[in-house]
């Protein structure tokens, strides 16, 4: 099965987005072990937990920024801002990572304690794993999809 069409393929490599997106994704990646780090510090021996709290915060933005410019990203090449069928389990991992992710606001209003809150994120951020694992192996069917078109285009070149 294709990850795209020849023609959603062709937009996917012209796109500036496609750029955007393979910056922001290392970035919110490395954004994400940081915080992860924090968060289990924070959680283990209670200590740094404003430093834990501003990572959380740096994570949630950047995963924000990588949402809204991936829906620019969807529009362009499969016509849809959000919820196209050709992305569906993308966007429904995305979807859940940023409602648990967000939910920390949440718990804030509500008055959680640190640890809730910093747990709470420990279960966001696996959302996030599982969002990210998704995204991973796209990549690699879209490589796959890339290498076996460009051999077949040789083959045919080479029969004519």
């Amino acid at each position: 099965m294709s990850t795209y069409t020849p023609e959603q393929l062709a937009r996917r490599d012209a796109s500036v987005w496609t750029k955007v997106q393979a910056v922001l994704a290392p970035i919110q990646f490395l954004a994400f072990l940081i915080s992860f780090g924090l968060v289990i510090r924070y959680l283990a021996t209670g200590e740094g937990y404003l430093t834990a709290t501003v990572s959380v915060w740096i994570k949630i933005a950047l995963l924000w920024a990588i949402t809204i410019t991936g829906m620019i990203w969807e529009k362009e090449i499969f016509g849809r801002w959000f919820m196209a069928p050709e992305f569906f389990w993308e966007d429904a991992g995305n979807a859940l990572a940023m409602v648990m992710h967000n939910l920390y606001f949440l718990a804030v209003w509500l008055h959680w304690s640190p640890d809730a809150i910093m747990t709470l994120m420990l279960v966001a951020y696996c959302t996030y794993l599982i969002n990210c694992a998704q995204f991973v192996y796209r990549g690699i069917q879209t490589g796959r999809q890339r290498r076996m078109a460009r051999s077949s285009r040789q083959t045919e070149a080479a029969v004519r």
